[in-house]
């Protein structure tokens, strides 16, 4: 006659869940050094591994119970049945196996003996040599219970007491992440968790250890008398975060973070910190973050009481600067979003702004020490071969050494179009871009402007190897501006202040590229020797068309290898190259064995000479500078590339920078090296009309940076320098020293800045960092 078996039996120990099972019986263990051999030898003779299965199924009344075992035997009078040899029970995703499984029909208990092994829905592994349950599996005892968690995580513990199927009681629990020694299993684990007592809240997914030690290599290095973390599995929880540390900050002393970590729910939450230091007041910010099906939104915001006042100094351009209004009640908003409206549009934003420079420098506020914070709104749609935006940007300086708050613009609105077509029937391909905006200055010119530029490209080869390609181009822009005499452009009449000005520039350019290609070293190697040329004409506009025109993306110029055969070598459209001119070179590559050596020489020569150009650019004859870049890769241990422009008529270089790196496979040495004969800070300092550029303009750039970095076995060790050759002082320095294993990691970072940003003085940063796997970081900033 069949057997009729209580299905509650089969009911996961101690949850409502599979989602929590994870962690409810994994939080029975052996201790001690113990822990890797028990593991080990109940591993092996239950010939079990963990499988990831889903987490939403939950075992019920209804669900059909199956068994197979090698005998079955039961006892009406008393009322038992006993399963043995290679007991499987199964019931959804949770599999139980045993040697031996008797259960008691008149105390509704079960008891499994010899190498007991469940598998739980969540991917947890249960070991034991012995399990007692019932009240449908929701109470229960299990001895030397040993359990395999999420992220290679083990618990191990003398014994466990389950009530109510929501705590579970473990004696003399020991936990780590680390791996066990296969060849030595009682050797201690790298780190690990050893406590007296332990408690797994399975209903809060939490494991709380009492009477705790951390061990490192079996040694005990600190005592905790309470220390609580979420499950392994748990990957988003409510509840505090790993406080932070700091014994000594030039600005907040000694000071402590302490975060607070808040599920809203499955796609949002929100972190709140408190900073308490022993210089200035506190400070609360917050972190709120939502993943929604049509977008994402993430705000970084923070309040603070900031005493520290910070004393005037002379900037750059010898203007002094104060810090009114840079104390007191201080804050920061940070706010990125994003929204899809349709498949082909979307809109977004980007909030950065802050009180003060000095605020987020007082309190670390991630941004400081860039020059500026930028901010916009923005509309933007993507189309096959076209993408428009619209938006609104707004500046904020931070670095009053070099920007002054009231120069920067506003941006209301901005237009951009691009659309690049298919090939026509002459083989021809058409683009059109745009650029439109209105820029508004407290301080400065303010002005309008409606853009467009046509290009079409042709290309086509001959029968000699040559690839041409015909371009023809036009330019067009119309501006009406105000405050023309004020920055940035300082137009030379005082007379004129308002205007409305254009300029339509069509350009012709044939280019050629002529390559010769040979083999060598029997046909494992190649050389590319390439010929280029390339003729521009279009009309000679000079200073005249733009003498009054406002000038706002093309304040720098820069005549390389990279712009040797652009169209206009300005970084916009506002001021344009034009006139009569040809670019030449002689490009070179040889590639062998993997190995490369690429090489560009060339120079221009132009018709008219525009010498009001920013100095050192470059073209101030009719025949340039010359340009060159190389880049070689002789073999795997050697990387070098190096650009640079020579001026022929005053025999120096103009322009120079290079980078290099040359190592082992476990050393690696890296090198960088900049120079230019000017800085150009005119921009935010002087009025032309009655003086040229200040001499901070002219100060050089001449800068060397060095690195170098080992790794051998998990251990790394990086240091840096950066020194102003031009100076004669350092810039920066720094070093890393840090070993990581698959549980744990340890680093150590010191970084010494000589320069003075803004307000901010010389200072020296030191970080300690120590991640325990599964458990989190632990650092102190000094």
């Amino acid at each position: 006659m069949p057997i009729l078996l209580p299905r509650c039996l089969y009911r996961p120990i101690g949850g409502k869940s599979a989602q929590a099972r994870g962690t409810l019986l994994a939080a029975s263990m052996l201790g001690g050094t113990l822990l890797g051999a028990a593991f080990q030898v109940h591993h092996a003779h239950a010939q079990i591994r963990p499988v990831h299965v889903g987490t939403g199924t939950s075992v019920s009344q209804k669900d059909p119970v199956t068994f197979q075992a090698d005998t079955v035997s039961y006892d009406n009078a008393q009322g038992i049945v006993t399963w043995s040899g290679n007991v499987q029970i199964w019931q959804n995703d949770h599999v139980l196996r045993a040697d031996t499984v008797t259960y008691d029909r008149n105390t509704g208990i079960a008891a499994a003996r010899g190498n007991v092994a469940i598998v739980e829905a969540d991917g947890t592994v249960l070991f034991s040599d012995y399990a007692e349950l019932s009240n449908g599996m929701r109470d229960g005892i299990m001895t030397r219970l040993h359990a395999l968690m999420a992220d290679n995580a083990k618990l191990a513990a003398n014994g466990m007491r389950r009530t109510g199927a929501r705590i579970n009681d473990l004696t003399r629990a020991v936990y780590t992440a680390c791996e066990i020694c296969a060849k030595n299993p009682t050797r201690p684990p790298f780190w690990q968790l050893r406590a007296y007592d332990a408690i797994d809240d399975t209903e809060h997914k939490r494991i709380e250890f009492r009477d705790a030690y951390l061990d490192m290599f079996g040694i005990p290095v600190m005592y905790l008398p309470v220390f609580s973390m979420s499950d392994p599995s748990v990957r988003r929880q409510s509840g505090f975060l790993t406080p932070g540390i700091t014994p000594h900050d030039r600005y907040l002393g000694a000071y402590v973070t302490i975060p607070y970590y808040w599920v809203i729910d499955g796609q949002s939450d929100l972190t709140v910190q408190g900073l308490f230091s022993t210089r200035t007041g506190p400070q609360v910010s917050s972190q709120y973050r939502n993943v929604f099906n049509w977008g994402t939104l993430n705000i970084l915001a923070g309040l603070a009481y900031d005493t520290h006042r910070q004393g005037a100094y002379i900037n750059t351009f010898g203007n002094t600067v104060g810090s009114a209004n840079e104390h007191g009640v201080q804050g920061f908003l940070f706010a990125q979003g994003k929204a899809s409206i349709t498949r082909e549009w979307r809109t977004g934003m980007n909030i950065n702004v802050a009180t003060s420079a000095n605020y987020m420098r007082d309190y670390r506020v991630t941004g400081y020490g860039q020059e500026m914070l930028s901010s916009n709104v923005f509309l933007e749609g993507f189309g096959t071969g076209s993408y428009s935006r619209l938006d609104a940007q707004a500046y904020q300086g931070l670095n009053q050494g070099v920007i002054r708050n009231n120069d920067l613009p506003w941006v209301l609105p901005h237009y951009a179009f691009s659309y690049f077509g298919q090939p026509d029937a002459w083989g021809g391909r058409l683009s059109l871009d745009t650029n439109d905006f209105y820029v508004y200055r407290n301080d400065g010119v303010s002005d309008q402007r409606a853009q467009i530029s046509a290009n079409w490209d042709r290309p086509f080869r001959n029968r000699l190897g040559q690839l041409w390609k015909l371009t023809l181009h036009l330019e067009s822009a119309i501006h009406r501006a105000t405050s023309l005499n004020q920055q940035p452009l300082y137009a030379l009449t005082t007379t004129r202040r308002a205007a409305v000005t254009g300029q339509v520039l069509p350009t012709v350019a044939l280019k050629m590229n002529w390559p010769f290609l040979r083999s060598f070293q029997h046909g494992n190697g190649t050389q590319i020797l390439e010929p280029i040329a390339q003729i521009i004409a279009a009309p000679n506009t000079g200073n005249s068309v733009t003498r009054n025109m406002p000038n706002e993306d093309s304040l720098s110029y820069e005549f390389t290898d990279s712009t040797l055969f652009a169209l206009n070598r300005y970084p916009g459209t506002d001021r344009l190259d034009g006139g009569l001119r040809g670019n030449f070179g002689v490009h070179a590559n040889w590639t062998w064995d993997g190995h490369e050596i690429d090489t560009l020489v060339g120079e221009s020569v132009q018709e008219h000479i525009t010498h009001n150009r920013i100095p050192y650019s470059g073209l101030n004859h009719h025949l340039s500078d010359v340009v060159a870049r190389a880049r070689i890769a002789p073999n795997r241990y050697v990387d070098f590339t190096g650009r640079t422009r020579v001026d022929p008529y005053a025999g120096r270089i103009d322009f120079g920078d290079a980078l290099f790196s040359t190592g082992v496979e476990h050393f690696r040495i890296t090198g960088g090296y900049v120079y230019e004969p000017v800085t150009p800070y005119y921009y935010y300092a002087t009025n032309l009309q009655t003086s040229g550029p200040p001499a901070a303009y002219y100060v050089r750039t001449n800068e060397l940076t060095l690195g170098a970095s080992t790794n051998w076995s998990g251990y790394s060790l990086s240091g840096f320098v950066r020194r102003s050759l031009s100076r004669k002082e350092f810039v920066s320095m720094g070093g890393n020293a840090g070993y990581q294993n698959d549980c744990f990691a340890f680093n150590v970072m010191y970084i010494k800045q000589y320069t003075s940003i803004g307000g901010e003085q010389r200072n020296s940063t030191v970080m300690f960092t120590l991640t325990f796997k599964t458990i989190g970081a632990f650092g102190i900033h000094g």
